[in-house]
């Protein structure tokens, strides 16, 4: 038997009637009877175009509001039946099934329609059960069965039908078959999310993939799941590749931090923020953070929490960076970006980030809640007998900030709203403040009079004691070792200032 098919009959049944005329028009064209339900049944007579009630088929009318229309053996037999089975084509004759060659069905807007914030009753009437069920018939079948289970796919089969005069392919009818299995399983994960309250069950349908020039290096496959357009304008540069992605969303879980703050401008570099500084204008912000280490600058991800003008454009202009971000920019500063031919500038829109994160382990996914407290001067606890100054304050909650969205273990120095130097990644919490220290010293900043953070507490007051000896006066941790004492007494014997958050913000 030929595996190449002529469509001769059609269900229509969809929710949406945006870009069916066409395709009506076409199979009419092409004599297909047609046989459809309810508003798509009106629709289609109101095209001028014969069509045949479900209920003809199966003298049987729509019942209970409507929730029971298609869901009769002599629909799904028509849909079900194969035809190269002897059997099958005598119970077709036996029961006056008639052949469903070609189904096209959509679904209810269930997801829209919790994200509305419709009442759950309205929501549980957006569960479709018909049109679920003729989407698994129809690609079940698909040796058989063309099936089109959603808008996006009109296009193609319009494409299919009028260069093939109405026959499909084997290789048609199974591409369609999987885009339609795709639509019926994140149908029935939206709804299950829903519904679960079982933590220990995940379930993630992402549409919209999309495939990257390659990952994290050039012989690795990357792609990007997500909306990506919801989040960003793109107004000019190349595409984003996969470490781009990664730098922009480091950039954006640093910057949410400064949101409410004044003008502040962060540099990132491999996730972590190599320069940072709050100023009274954004310009100032941006030359502040440069200083603070204009070596790693040199290719990295720029973002500023407020618009970018002229003059910070100007400034910005004189380094190669690979993206810059902000939530708007003045038209003669988005002039001057753009005479980089490849440099990536984004409007960043206002958008929810997912309450939790996801990423691969071993052979399973390890997931966890979004870390959403930023620490503030109601989280601080003074525990030493000096306590920081206001200056020292707002400088401890500044490097709070940085040093929760660092690599671990690290150890972030500020000074008057500027990150003067940050020791990341390191396996050792001595290492980071030794890199920390080193790293200030070799772009000329003076640590007298700095504010320490630590992204975890100290199990014996070796950290204090560097910090202390290189200038620091203010210490910011989250406490919790049993030998906090330790490090407690240093600073009172030393005159440092330390306070606790109660919160650890490892990254790994």
């Amino acid at each position: 038997m030929s595996t190449t098919k002529t469509i001769q009959s059609a269900l229509i049944s969809v929710f949406s009637k945006d870009g069916l005329e066409p395709i009506v028009r076409k199979l009419h064209e092409q004599n297909v009877t047609l046989y459809s339900t309810g508003g798509t049944e009106d629709f289609i007579k109101n095209l001028g175009i014969p069509v045949v009630p479900v209920e003809d088929i199966t003298s049987f009318p729509e019942i209970l509001g409507g929730r029971v229309k298609t869901l009769h053996p002599k629909i799904f037999g028509g849909i079900l039946n194969r035809q190269d089975n002897e059997g099958d084509v005598q119970q077709m004759k036996e029961f006056d099934i008639p052949q469903i060659d070609l189904v096209i069905v959509d679904l209810y807007p269930f997801e829209k329609t919790v994200a509305s914030g419709a009442s759950e009753q309205d929501i549980i009437e957006k569960i479709d059960i018909g049109g679920i069920s003729l989407i698994r018939a129809g690609a079940k079948n698909f040796k058989d069965t063309v099936i089109v289970a959603s808008v996006n796919e009109y296009s193609l089969l319009l494409d299919l039908i009028t260069e093939q005069n109405g026959a499909t392919t084997l290789e048609n009818r199974r591409l369609l078959a999987t885009k339609a299995f795709h639509v019926s399983s994140h149908y029935d994960g939206a709804i299950f999310n829903y519904f679960n309250t079982d933590e220990t069950i995940y379930k993630e349908s992402i549409e919209g993939g999309q495939v990257l020039r390659y990952g994290e290096n050039p012989h690795q496959k990357g792609f990007f799941f997500g909306d990506f357009d919801a989040m960003f304008k793109k107004v000019h540069g190349k595409e984003l590749s996969y470490n781009n992605l990664l730098d922009v969303d480091a950039a954006v879980n640093l910057i949410n931090e400064f949101k409410t703050d004044g003008p502040t401008f962060a540099i990132l570099k491999h996730n972590n923020a190599c320069g940072l500084a709050s100023r009274k204008t954004i310009s100032e912000a941006y030359l502040a953070a440069l200083a603070c280490d204009p070596t790693s600058a040199f290719g990295g991800v720029l973002i500023a929490n407020t618009k970018i003008d002229l003059a910070t454009a100007q400034e910005i202009n004189k380094l190669f960076c690979e993206v810059v971000i902000a939530p708007s920019y003045d038209d003669d500063a988005i002039a001057v970006l753009q005479e980089k031919k490849n440099r990536i500038i984004l409007v960043q829109n206002e958008v929810e980030l997912p309450s939790r994160q996801v990423r691969t382990c071993l052979n399973g996914l390890l997931i966890q809640d979004r870390n959403n407290i930023t620490d503030t001067k109601e989280h601080l606890k003074t525990v030493t007998i000096t306590e920081p100054t206001a200056q020292e304050i707002e400088d401890l909650i500044f490097a709070s900030k940085i040093c929760k969205n660092t690599k671990s273990n690290t150890i972030v120095f500020a000074k008057n709203g500027t990150l003067i130097s940050s020791g990341t990644g390191q396996t050792s919490r001595v290492d980071a403040l030794v890199q920390a220290v080193d790293k200030a010293k070799a772009f000329g900043f003076d640590l007298t009079g700095a504010s320490m953070a630590s992204d975890a507490f100290f199990p014996f007051p070796d950290c204090v004691e560097l910090a202390k000896k290189a200038g620091i006066t203010a210490v910011i941790q989250p406490g919790g070792s049993i030998k906090d004492e330790l490090s407690i007494n240093y600073c009172n014997e030393n005159n440092l200032a330390m306070v606790f958050t109660g919160t650890r913000h490892f990254k790994h």
